[in-house]
């Protein structure tokens, strides 16, 4: 086998997962378009997104445990199919005519207290689907579709708002968890054996297997700054691009950019190989520092563009990469709860930067807070290169992920090793 597409079932995952990536790609543009409309109110449309953010923030280590103690592909089918309800009523509210602004918010909050359970069963599936040598390959391919189809979601967001109305956006959406829930349906997946304990014990096994290893949770902390810094970009940088650029159209510029690069940066992963992967995507993240000086300054429109674009070509290798060394690093059983706390830091930075962002702007000048965060999320990434796991970890997963590298295998200091794979099929 020489690509992973040539799996029957990391071949259905895909599919599935292109096609529900897609329809999750239209949404925000349709929803933040419709609530805007419907309402007028930025408070309304922050109403939403909470609805939906707070229950996956708070369920999502309880999604963790629910992965590893059920199939993962039960468990994905099972939310595919509550998010495809959620986001169909949302579409038949809005193409009412006269949305409901509180069944647009239950809705959302039913489709995101799914994805905290959805969230955790990726890593595991893939781990499952895809034998050690090729999930590297498999985890660069799905980033990078995924990556593509998020560019041009925004664009297919506006041609069905325009034409159709923003409920046409949420009835694609929905019709693309049932699409994904009847590939997973023909999925099967060999569950891993774990050990049941009670529900707080499995929590305390999960942020065990997470403290244990060095390059695990202090790579967690650089990528949680990480979210903070970028939500303080996202939200001083269109009033500076405006203000001081050179008009709305740079921060256009700068998002394509970011969008551009993100994709180009999932594709590097799937053919760059370096001998320290988890230190290298670290160092990668750290290139946000770059446009936050940038915007800081501000620059010209000229640096302050390609910069941004290079930033987020950090972010997209990182991704591929560090599922990889995750699905190899860790036991299957505890693949899921792993996986949750990795969601936890992350999705948590970034409403605390948005919050903070504007009230340390109006107190100290938007230069501020964009220098802090950008020397925050510096040390916080480049640091893990001190951290003695860091340094060390991947040199087998590179290994296996390419059968032509010799790199010797390793653990880190505090024991990891290599976890059991996991056989899956087609039914």
């Amino acid at each position: 086998m020489t690509h992973p597409l040539r799996l029957p079932g990391f071949r259905l995952l895909y599919i599935g997962r292109t096609v529900s990536t897609l329809g999750d790609a239209v949404v925000p543009t349709a929803l933040a378009i419709a609530i805007t409309q419907a309402t007028g109110s930025s408070g309304a449309l922050a109403l939403v997104l909470g609805c939906a953010m707070v229950p996956r923030l708070l369920l999502l280590p309880l999604g963790g445990v629910v992965g590893d103690r059920f199939n993962p592909r039960t468990v994905a089918l099972v939310t595919d199919l509550v998010r495809a309800a959620a986001q169909l009523a949302v579409g038949v509210e809005l193409l009412g005519g006269e949305p409901r602004l509180a069944a647009v918010a239950v809705a959302e909050a039913i489709g995101g207290t799914a994805s905290a359970f959805a969230m955790p069963t990726a890593t595991p599936l893939v781990a499952a689907a895809v034998d050690g040598p090729l999930r590297m390959r498999a985890n660069a391919l799905l980033a990078s579709t995924a990556n593509a189809a998020r560019l041009g979601g925004p664009a297919l967001a506006g041609l069905l708002v325009y034409t159709t109305g923003a409920g046409s956006a949420f009835v694609l959406d929905g019709l693309s968890f049932l699409a994904s829930a009847a590939l997973l349906a023909r999925l099967t997946v060999r569950p891993t054996p774990a050990p049941r304990r009670a529900l707080l014990a499995d929590l305390t096994k999960g942020w065990t297997e997470v403290r244990s290893r060095d390059w695990y949770w202090t790579s967690l902390i650089a990528h949680g700054t990480w979210n903070g810094a970028s939500a303080v970009l996202l939200t001083l940088g269109p009033l500076i691009a405006t203000r001081d650029l050179g008009g709305e159209g740079v921060w256009v510029a700068m998002t394509q950019a970011g969008a551009v690069g993100v994709l180009a940066g999932s594709l590097l992963a799937g053919r760059l190989r370096p001998r320290r992967p988890v230190l290298a995507a670290n160092l990668g993240l750290a290139l946000l520092a770059l446009p936050l000086l940038a915007l800081a300054g501000p620059l010209p429109a000229p640096v302050t563009v390609p910069v941004y674009g290079l930033a987020m070509a950090g972010v997209g290798y990182l991704s591929p990469v560090w599922q990889t060394v995750v699905q190899q690093e860790f036991p299957a059983h505890v693949l899921a709860r792993v996986t949750s706390y990795d969601w936890l830091f992350s999705l948590a930075a970034a409403p605390l930067g948005y919050a903070l962002a504007p009230a340390a702007a109006e107190a100290w000048g938007a230069p501020a807070p964009l220098l802090v965060t950008a020397a925050l999320v510096g040390v916080s990434c480049a640091g893990t290169a001190l951290v003695p796991g860091v340094r060390r970890i991947g040199r087998a997963a590179v290994a296996a992920a390419d059968p032509d590298t010799t790199a010797p295998s390793d653990t880190t200091r505090s024991g990891a090793t290599p976890a059991a794979r996991a056989a899956a099929g087609d039914s």
